[in-house]
């Protein structure tokens, strides 16, 4: 009901005069207007929006999110010198008045008449809180601007939900909740936010000048923000001074005691607002947790919501990252690759088992500054967290071709001979899951250096064959590999379906090291795959807990993980990591080179840890290759998977696993695996033209650098060696835009 004039006025302070004087002496009961219905009216009160913490796995924070920055306080936390200031300055007669103080009401009403508007509010701290309950519930521009609007409708509103505050609550509760929700400047919501904030300090070592100082702001928080420049700072100053010359008037201090605080400078620190993941130390593993709220309908059906829940809902968010797991991966990358290089190195470390992620790092720092190189994007993590498109992941894909040999029955020893070369006998060769013929019989794939001849599934995949490969997948099918590498997780980084064609397991497909690491992790839990996990508890504003537990499944027969993990563990000692190393304990692994040097990987495990190392231009790895390049300090004219993933890998294992006790991979079932079957030394050669022709394509490092066998990482795929051709190995080929090659 909005009333306007003198006549509404004098309506109003009847009905003022009408209303009972608690606290004071005696009850003043004259007749209320029933027009009016001036009786109490619930308030609701929502809990207030309170910041989100974000822990690690020690209990550390990492982050914290807030669409308010506020920390709630009981008034026990609150100094004396705060809670003395403000009710000197806003409500003097607090602790003795009811929901409306009376003799306030009628100066200001007096002051309203003479200016014909409502120029002065005369609000009691418990009006003021019902004022801010209803702001801080207001969703719409309209509900915000009702909440704010200068009429009597309004006031009435207000005194009516005061009056059930005032019989609902205690006056310290009153006032415990006013602190909490009042807002005081330079985004700081409550007053234990603001003690921080402005000084660098608790609400409970607020001292009087301080105290002041805040108490001071409430009234006008923007106009007196001192984030706002010196004439703010200067309003703010005086505001103060208005505090302590009432504190003195009022007896609550001493006049000598004003005056001493009065001399001293404002003092504010403007201690930095605890952030999100922008000023985490670990940007990019709090974006993963961050996009694992925000996508997941559990906390909330529509993405509003869910932001509403994480930013709003004063949660802990307990974690998976170690951060002795963490500084070893940032470590081991900082010594290879340089955060201002223009090619980008990226880590994931998995627990085998669970699922945990316990680090990801990455060369660059996150951020928007170019002229810093900072990327303002996941690298590590794929699209759905916060990712880019990923990389191609190259050889690392030939692991899932080596499991379908082993799935369908083939030994260690059993092989295929290849030549220089491999062609497609027919279109009908290779057949997507779809039964669609993919074969390309138009183009051949080859090896560097001409690395054909017999190879067996050990050999094969110790010097990274592609021809092997190529002959390995048209024999288990290529849909059969796909469908391994789906079973342990494997999916495209930006969320599209993944490229079924031939040159599937020379790794055309881009990824993230978080889902290539999570894959290999359970290889090494004997064929138990975790989704990857990144919380592990969330615990409410009201101390509930909800835990999160690993999500499992067994993908693949312990006996044919075993024996991965067996053939993939002589790499360090007889393949492509050979002039690296091992790590002192039982360890496996693959390295990765994609399409002429576009971007190289390694992926390996130990039954304790797992972990993925890629690097490629974000700019665009097929239009930048990593072919005459300075990476961390160091020229390489083409970079491989042993050149900078597989060391940083190493590194990061031994100092990660460090105190960790070594757990040994399970022993073959040789009566299964052991020897060879059919394939034992006499398959003719598959399309051994050895024509030399096609791309140069072998995943293989020419035999003279460093002492390596013949041939390494080198480059699978090649123009036009899929329908559409083009440099990337993938139809339409080309720059895929940020995070690699299309």
């Amino acid at each position: 009901m909005r009333l306007a004039g003198a006549g509404a006025l004098a309506g109003v302070l009847a009905a003022v005069l009408a209303l009972p004087a608690v606290g004071g002496a005696g009850a003043l009961v004259l007749t209320a207007s029933e027009e009016l219905n001036l009786a109490p009216v619930d308030l609701p009160e929502p809990p207030l929006a309170e910041k989100t913490t974000v822990l690690d796995a020690e209990g550390n924070r990492i982050a914290q999110f807030y669409e308010e920055y506020r920390e709630i306080v009981p008034l026990g936390s609150v100094s004396g010198a705060m809670k003395t200031a403000i009710i000197a300055i806003e409500d003097y007669r607090f602790y003795e008045h009811g929901p409306i103080d009376i003799e306030g009401t009628m100066r200001a009403l007096a002051k309203n008449l003479a200016s014909g508007g409502v120029s002065q509010g005369g609000s009691t701290i418990t009006q003021q809180y019902v004022k801010q309950v209803l702001l801080n519930t207001a969703v719409t521009e309209a509900e915000k601007n009702k909440a704010l609007e200068a009429s009597y409708a309004r006031k009435l509103r207000e005194l009516r939900h005061a009056m059930a505050v005032e019989q609902k609550y205690t006056k310290d509760e009153i006032l415990e909740k006013y602190l909490n929700i009042a807002y005081f400047g330079a985004g700081a919501n409550g007053i234990e936010a603001a003690a921080k904030r402005f000084f660098g300090v608790s609400a409970a070592d607020l001292d009087l000048a301080q105290a002041a100082t805040l108490a001071g702001a409430v009234q006008s928080p923007n106009s007196t923000d001192p984030e706002g420049g010196r004439e703010n700072r200067k309003r703010l100053l005086e505001r103060r001074d208005v505090v302590l010359d009432r504190m003195a008037q009022l007896g609550k201090i001493t006049p000598r005691e004003a005056e001493q605080a009065k001399a001293g400078k404002l003092g504010y620190k403007g201690t930095p607002l605890p952030g999100g993941c922008e000023v985490s130390p670990y940007p990019y593993f709090c974006m993963y947790v961050r996009n694992e709220i925000l996508n997941n309908p559990s906390f909330g059906k529509t993405e509003e919501s869910r932001a509403r829940f994480l930013n709003r809902g004063g949660l802990t968010i307990e974690t998976t990252l170690d951060p002795r797991m963490q500084a070893a991966a940032e470590r081991a990358i900082r010594k290879r690759v340089h955060a201002g290089d223009d090619p980008v190195a990226a880590q994931a470390l998995v627990q085998p088992g669970t699922g945990m992620i316990k680090a990801m790092a990455a060369s660059r720092r996150y951020g928007n500054s170019a002229r810093r190189n900072e990327i303002s994007y996941n690298v590590v993590a794929d699209a759905a967290h916060g990712g880019g498109i990923g990389f191609q992941a190259g050889s690392t894909f030939k692991t899932f071709t080596l499991i379908a040999a082993l799935k369908e029955g083939m030994r260690l020893d059993d092989g295929i001979s290849v030549g220089a070369g491999y062609r497609a006998p027919g279109y009908a060769t290779f057949k997507n899951c779809k039964g669609e013929n993919i074969g390309d019989p138009t183009h051949t794939v080859t090896n560097d250096e001409g690395s054909g001849g017999f190879k067996t599934l050990r050999t094969g995949t110790w010097d990274s064959v592609n021809t092997f490969f190529l002959a390995l997948e048209e024999r288990v099918g290529l849909c059969d590999t796909v469908r391994t590498a789906r079973s342990l997780g494997i999916k495209r980084a930006d969320g599209e379906p993944l490229k079924e064609f031939q040159t599937f397991t020379l790794g055309i497909n881009e990824m993230d090291p978080v889902t290539v690491a999570t894959a290999y992790a359970a290889i090494g839990a004997r064929g138990k795959y975790c989704a990857p996990m990144a919380i592990t508890r969330i615990i409410d504003r009201d101390g509930k807990a909800t835990d999160h537990r690993p999500e499992c499944r067994q993908a693949l027969d312990p006996e044919v993980a075993d024996a991965t993990a067996d053939i993939l563990s002589g790499v360090f000692t007889k393949g492509t990591m050979r002039h690296v190393g091992g790590i002192g304990r039982d360890a496996a692994g693959k390295t990765g080179t994609t399409d002429d040097h576009a971007t190289a990987w390694f992926a390996g495990f130990t039954p304790d840890l797992a972990g993925a190392v890629s690097i490629g231009d974000p700019r665009g790895s097929t239009a930048h290759k990593l072919r005459g390049v300075t990476i961390g300090g160091r020229y390489y004219g083409a970079v491989f998977g042993g050149d900078i993933p597989g060391p940083i890998w190493r590194d990061t294992m031994i100092a990660a696993l460090r105190g960790v006790g070594a757990t040994p991979f399970h022993p073959v079932n040789s009566s299964r695996f052991g020897g060879c079957g059919a394939g034992c030394g006499t398959s003719r050669p598959v399309d051994g033209d050895g024509d030399g022709g096609g791309d140069g394509g072998g995943d293989e490092r020419p035999a003279e650098r460093e002492g390596t066998p013949d041939g390494e990482e080198r480059t699978p795929g090649g123009e036009g060696n899929t329908p559409g051709g083009g440099e990337g190995s993938t139809p339409g080929g080309g720059d895929g835009g940020p995070g690699g090659a299309g």
